[in-house]
């Protein structure tokens, strides 16, 4: 475009789109700058027009038509809810397919890594080295006794851990990949059942003695357990792509001004 988006002109078949409300509607659409938040409004905007000005066209009302919490939507949200559900049809995704999409992603259908974990928190501000060079020494301290007398493990998190899982003997529980931070599980995941790490492991949150319990390997699940997520998965897949190109068709017959609408990507449709 010529003209900076702030200034072009947005219309569809004429019915220009208040600059305002391109405004109100860019709050919606987080993007790294103003103006690319200005474009996603206003793409999502001339979107909802399209589809409004067909279903004006078609005769299309919406009515007694909620959202997925049970609430009433509006008049023109019931319409095009309404028209998509009358012009835009895909098909079912049968058992073979959805098997047949288990298969080629195997990997997706893995439960993760689970470790036991029991950890003893020394607290220091990672911006103090002298705080922090203490809680170090106190942690090397504590693994040394613990790796001589490991059923002292509770105590020890009890009478110095900062941390409120003290109260259960330092125990957090089974940890998954991503639950905690990466210096913590970089240590931990690598440990065998019962073992204590050999060295402080040193967080934002302070230094921890970690020692990993029970171990249990990711396994694959089986598609039985699986298969309804991956029928909705590929429904809605096959829904979103039906969506864009009708929106496209409808782009490609109305005369817009101030963006251009892709068949296949489109605010409304990823």
């Amino acid at each position: 475009m010529a003209e900076t988006l702030e200034h072009a002109r947005v219309a569809v078949n004429g019915t220009e789109i208040p600059p305002a409300a391109i405004a109100a509607e860019a709050q919606h659409h987080p993007a790294g700058t103003p103006q690319e938040a200005l474009r996603a409004a206003s793409e999502a905007l001339v979107i909802r027009q399209l589809l409004l000005d067909e279903a004006e066209r078609l005769g299309v009302e919406g009515h007694d038509i909620n959202d997925d919490e049970g609430r009433p939507l509006s008049r023109e949200e019931a319409q095009i809810e309404a028209l998509l559900a009358s012009q835009v049809k895909t098909p079912k995704a049968d058992e073979a397919t959805a098997r047949r999409y288990y298969e080629g992603h195997r990997a997706r259908f893995r439960s993760p890594v689970l470790v036991e974990a029991a950890h003893i928190l020394f607290a220091a501000d990672p911006a103090d080295p002298m705080a922090y060079g203490l809680a170090t020494g106190d942690a090397r301290n504590a693994i040394k006794v613990l790796q001589r007398q490991p059923e002292r493990f509770a105590e020890w998190a009890q009478k110095h851990s900062v941390c409120p899982s003290k109260a259960q003997d330092g125990m957090l529980g089974q940890i998954a990949p991503g639950s905690l931070v990466p210096e913590f599980e970089e240590a931990l995941f690598k440990l065998e059942a019962g073992a204590l790490h050999a060295e402080p492991v040193k967080t934002r949150f302070g230094v921890h003695v970690i020692r990993a319990g029970r171990r249990v390997e990711a396994q694959d699940l089986p598609f039985e357990a699986v298969e309804r997520q991956i029928v909705e998965y590929l429904e809605e897949a096959s829904w979103r792509r039906a969506v864009a190109q009708y929106v496209g068709l409808l782009a490609a017959n109305a005369q817009l001004e101030g963006v251009e609408i892709a068949a296949a990507n489109g605010p409304l449709v990823q």
